[in-house]
């Protein structure tokens, strides 16, 4: 009876990994440098000079405080921003981001360790954004809140500006916006939080968007009911890190997916990070 039950549970977490894996676009472990370990697109990673994508160059060495920690990772090495940096890294998005015309779904999954109201300087701080050609043509993001004790750290998806602001109403002051806010996240300098947000319904045309906010595994909340519609040159889209953050990130995952609340538990739980579902 103990050998069934044995082989049904890893018939069970070898499936779940077997789907997690078939739908993974990008891993970034930071293990062995800073480009992507695994890829659907471009592996490299860029560095741009006064955060001006079309002047970037390839590798770390362009980028002002930011380097591999060895041996910090929540899993290995990290991505370590040591100061707010004028300077960006990012990984192109074409390919890696998963970005579909129509009926476009996704997760994102990735380790932060910092504390919000010691280590950020004043502003906000993105630690993590889909964009492409401009700002008002589409995005997503998670940030830090600029002016709340403690800050507030929030997933939201911008698509279009005219579609979720029509008003032009300055973000603060909307009484409703495409977001979820966590006003006392769990993060700290001594622990490493995992972060993983999941959005679903993009680019239909219909106002059936939605996204979700999981932190350590747990659901923190969602949003829903929105035109998520992204006008993007995908040629010109990207995975930015680190935007005015002071901290460390680790072991970056995207999935071609909606993952569900049980896989998002599972890539939580997992003791080699993602490594473990591509060995």
């Amino acid at each position: 009876m103990r050998t069934a039950l044995f082989l049904l549970a890893f018939t069970f977490t070898a499936s779940a990994g077997e789907a997690l894996m078939s739908a993974l676009l990008f891993h970034a472990s930071f293990d062995h440098g800073a480009d992507a370990d695994f890829a659907t697109g471009e592996k490299q990673i860029l560095a741009a000079p006064g955060r001006k994508r079309t002047e970037a160059k390839p590798g770390l060495s362009q980028a002002d405080g930011i380097e591999i920690a060895k041996g910090e990772g929540r899993f290995g090495d990290a991505l370590a921003f040591r100061r707010k940096s004028k300077d960006l890294v990012f990984f192109r998005g074409k390919g890696n981001l998963g970005f579909q015309a129509k009926n476009w779904s996704g997760s994102a999954s990735f380790w932060m360790k910092l504390d919000p109201d010691m280590d950020l300087e004043p502003g906000y701080c993105d630690p993590l954004q889909f964009v492409a050609q401009a700002w008002g043509e589409g995005n997503m993001f998670v940030e830090f809140s600029k002016d709340h004790t403690p800050r507030h750290f929030r997933y939201a998806i911008m698509a279009v500006t005219k579609l979720w602001n029509p008003n032009n109403e300055k973000w603060e002051e909307m009484a409703r916006r495409p977001m979820v806010a966590v006003e006392k996240p769990p993060f700290s300098s001594e622990r490493w939080t995992h972060v993983c947000f999941v959005f679903g319904n993009a680019n239909t045309g219909a106002k059936d968007g939605w996204g979700r906010l999981y932190l350590d595994g747990v659901k923190a909340g969602e949003f829903t009911g929105w035109e998520n519609s992204f006008n993007w040159d995908i040629e010109q889209s990207a995975l930015t890190l680190g935007y005015s953050y002071v901290g460390l990130l680790d072991d970056i995952a995207l999935f071609n997916r909606a993952l569900t609340d049980a896989e998002v538990r599972t890539v939580f739980r997992l003791s080699r990070g993602i490594l473990e579902l591509r060995d």
